[in-house]
């Protein structure tokens, strides 16, 4: 199924995809749902590639495979488990059943818990021993963290509860900072652990208990678990009617939508955070009834698709004109990566394509003056995904936003046309001539035709953020599904965690480096030597 587009590929590799941008292009090469509009004409996709490319989401029962997710069937394979983040955005749909039980009761109880709770701190009902709270430090890591943090920073224009903060790093500079600006009396410590077994993540929380001991009687009273594990949470000290559940349907990656979302709940209130899940099911609405090229999760998956697994692009450029989501990038490395960075297919043999891209990014303007030049000048094409807002949030400085829209079109513009050799000669001819002229207008020669796509919205709102979110969610799942993977697995992790258990007796001293390689052994003599133990 991959070879018609490789050979197409092949055709049309050269083409300036510049000259097939006109006003009918524009139109036809775009999919939008409400006020959110997907623009993937800056590309070197035709009606024929396009055509190719919602051939394989039919040859690979992608809307089959769709359907199964959405109804709680088992599709994570080899841990035998439903993928289920969408029921805790389910507000007002029917029932999801999941061996043959009805999850959406237990879901809404859950919400409705949370709701409670976050009211409760926000109005000053729930305090600390010094007071109302002030400070929510939410310990975790991986999904656990960058979801929260990021749309808790996405959302800073909505924020009107306490002070929140993120701890996930093992490293004890990261949680010294935080610890450092926060008052224990009137702090409120999250600890994100579906097992509360993590070793990052109880190592911080135990820290962070021993910070609040030497000002707070009763510590357990200021902590709060996002755990399953009951007998755990009370052997913290941390009382059950603060303690959030949720289910193994429910990936760390894609869990920010239930209990995991606690700090952000907190931080802009119950109401903006159920708008947050509406705009999450407005886009799961839209992925289970739009026709595959008025799809934008489909549209966006098969454009990755094209660009990494067909042109060889091996990474992808997130690139956010909206400086609220500037920890998108990093969200969206663990969503995208610990999905689909796999290397077997499902049935276990070796993955006959490319698995997916590196993805990475920063804000624009910042990007422009640091890694741009790489991507229009470099010898390596990097696809490019702007997302820009036709508004912020600072009315007063709308001209200042103006100028940020339009860094954001250039660079897409330019990143298609590019500047020839002449056009590069006449921009240095007053000041050059001869070889001179000539070495110097090389220097400026873009070659251009570099893909780009942009996704365009009124303003980031809590809504719009919750379209963003589960429109990639989405897209993973499509990408997944065509190359013939498990995208809700992670066993990559497990083994520098296993090692990391090994080691640690031998970093402390305690044992002896036989057995590990020199490289090893030798590292830990030389940290050993310098104090690490």
């Amino acid at each position: 199924m991959w070879d018609k587009l490789r050979t197409h590929y092949a055709q049309v590799a050269d083409r300036r995809f510049e000259t097939l941008v006109d006003a009918a292009r524009a139109a036809d090469f775009t999919a939008q749902t409400g006020d959110m509009r997907l623009d993937y004409a800056k590309t070197n996709i035709d009606a024929h590639v396009r055509a190719l490319l919602i051939d394989l989401l039919d040859q690979t029962d992608v809307a089959a495979k769709r359907e199964a997710m959405f109804a709680g069937a088992p599709i994570n394979e080899t841990e035998g488990r439903a993928v289920l983040h969408t029921a805790l955005r389910n507000l007002d749909g029917g029932p999801v059943i999941v061996d043959g039980q009805d999850v959406m009761p237990g879901v809404l109880d859950t919400l409705a818990r949370m709701e409670g709770f976050a009211a409760d701190v926000r109005a000053g009902r729930f305090v600390g021993q010094g007071g109302p709270i002030t400070d929510v430090v939410n310990i975790g890591i991986g999904g656990s963290d960058l979801g929260p943090a990021m749309a808790t920073k996405a959302l800073a224009p909505y924020h009107d509860g306490p002070r929140c903060h993120f701890v996930s790093n093992v490293d004890p500079a990261d949680i010294a900072a935080v610890l450092r600006v926060c008052d224990p009396a009137t702090t409120l410590v999250i600890v994100a652990s579906k097992t509360f077994t993590t070793i990052e993540t109880m190592s911080n929380a135990r820290t962070a208990q021993a910070w609040m001991s030497q000002t707070v009687t009763d510590t357990g009273a200021q902590f709060a678990a996002l755990s399953t594990a009951a007998d755990k949470t009370a052997a913290f000290g941390i009382d059950p009617s603060r303690v959030f559940g949720f289910e193994d349907w429910v990936g760390g990656r894609y869990s920010m939508w239930g209990p995991i979302g606690l700090s952000l709940m907190i931080a802009i209130g119950p109401d903006a955070f159920r708008a947050f899940l509406r705009g999450a099911q407005a886009m799961d609405r839209h992925f289970q009834a739009a026709s595959w090229q008025e799809n934008l999760p489909a549209m966006l998956a098969l454009v990755g698709i094209w660009h990494n697994q067909i042109c060889g692009y091996a990474t992808r450029a997130v690139l956010p004109y909206d400086n609220l989501l500037s920890r998108l990038p990093a969200y969206l490395q663990q969503l995208e990566m610990e999905s689909n960075g796999k290397g077997v297919s499902m049935d276990g043999a070796d993955l006959a394509v490319e698995s997916g891209p590196v993805v990475w990014g920063e804000p624009g303007t910042n990007g422009q003056h640091a890694f741009y030049q790489l991507i229009h000048q470099g010898t390596r094409v990097v696809p490019c995904e702007f997302l820009v807002a036709a508004r912020g949030h600072e009315d007063d400085l709308h001209h200042q936003h103006q100028l940020l829209v339009a860094n954001c079109l250039a660079q897409s513009e330019a990143l298609m046309r590019g500047r020839t050799l002449d056009e590069a000669r006449a921009k240095v001819a007053d000041a050059f001539e001869g070889d001179e002229l000539e070495r110097q207008a090389r220097h400026r020669v873009f070659k251009g035709n570099r893909p780009s796509v942009t996704i365009a919205y009124p303003q980031l709102t809590p809504e719009v953020l919750g379209q963003i979110v589960a429109l990639y969610e989405h897209r993973v799942f499509v990408e997944g599904v065509v190359l013939g993977i498990n995208s809700y697995d992670q066993w990559g992790v497990e083994l520098g965690k296993e090692l990391a258990t090994e080691l640690q007796p031998v970093v402390e001293g305690k044992e002896t480096a036989a057995g590990k390689d020199g490289s090893t052994a030798a590292l830990v003599d030389f940290l050993q030597s310098h104090g690490v133990s």
